[in-house]
């Protein structure tokens, strides 16, 4: 394990050495790909405190969610930046509501920059994860496979082999990053590279966070509420779609109805004798990005049918 490594009276955390490499590495990657689109890259120079102060905040913000309980034990924690925990996909959010912010009125659409930021993304996680894998951070469950890992480190709570789950999740983004290069070579329709990065990106989020071994957020879900999630997220699609063909009336009638169904369910669902299966946080989180992206592709598609 090389959680750490001192340079005179200095403390260097491995994962940061290899999340700053990542982030070098991403920023190069975005801006040429947003260079090959003719995309105008004078507003990231006009915004570029921003975007540091974005991806900063966003980044230290969903790493202490994710590891809450220990911020709640040691609050004073909270201030200690400098102590590694830092989430690469966190600072990516925050860079994409700035990208949104600063582009807003500009004739690329959000989508076409999302197709520029997804591929970065997946290649700077490549480094994120390998940080974390010699980091001993997000570390997986006991295994018998000949290449399980043994961590000597208080932080791993196994001192048997486990899956080096990190080494799955880089290898995931390394194969995800050069199937959307592919894709964007071949799409013919804005949206190409976003809906099959996020869609295999859920995927093998669902599929690797099951090989997990570290604490983390519990959630409880039903078969049914993934049903309603479904016809959530088809629902406001489909009302997306139809709102500007709507009177003022229906939008009400139609935003009325949707809040009494799925609102009285989230009332009703504790009294109900569902089957409930435990999954991480996480898992849930790539759910609802699969389902909302599928929207905002078809959407924006409709809406722009010549992009």
């Amino acid at each position: 394990m090389f959680d750490a490594f001192q340079i005179g009276p200095f403390m260097v955390w491995t994962h940061v050495i290899f999340l700053m490499l990542g982030i070098w590495l991403a920023t190069e990657f975005f801006l040429r790909l947003a260079q090959s689109a003719h995309f105008p890259l004078q507003q990231f120079l006009e915004w570029r405190w921003w975007y540091v102060g974005a991806f900063a905040i966003g980044g230290r913000t969903i790493a202490m969610l994710t590891e809450y309980r220990v911020y709640l034990r040691h609050p004073l924690q909270l201030f200690v930046v400098w102590d590694g925990n830092f989430s690469f996909l966190g600072g990516v959010i925050g860079v994409g509501c700035v990208v949104w912010y600063a582009n807003r009125l500009s004739r690329a659409t959000f989508l076409q920059w999302l197709d520029v930021l997804l591929p970065a993304a997946t290649f700077g996680l490549i480094f994120d994860w390998m940080g974390r894998f010699f980091a001993g951070q997000h570390y997986g469950s006991p295994t018998d496979m000949f290449w399980g890992v043994t961590y000597d480190a208080m932080q791993v709570r196994y001192a048997v082999p486990i899956h080096p789950v990190q080494l799955y999740y880089a290898l995931f983004y390394a194969m995800l990053t050069f199937l959307l290069l592919i894709v964007r070579k071949h799409a013919k329709r804005a949206g190409g590279e976003t809906l099959v990065g996020i869609v295999l990106a859920s995927v093998g989020v669902m599929i690797l966070e099951s090989f997990r071994g570290d604490f983390a957020i519990p959630v409880f879900a039903t078969t049914f509420d993934f049903i309603l999630l479904v016809l959530l997220f088809a629902g406001l699609g489909l009302f997306a779609l139809l709102e500007v063909r709507m009177h003022q009336r229906g939008v009400i009638a139609y935003e009325l109805v949707m809040a009494v169904v799925f609102g009285g369910y989230l009332l009703l669902r504790p009294m109900l004798p569902l089957e409930t299966m435990e999954m991480r946080f996480s898992q849930l989180l790539a759910v609802l990005a699969l389902l909302a992206t599928v929207v905002y592709v078809v959407v924006h598609r409709r809406w722009y049918p010549h992009l």
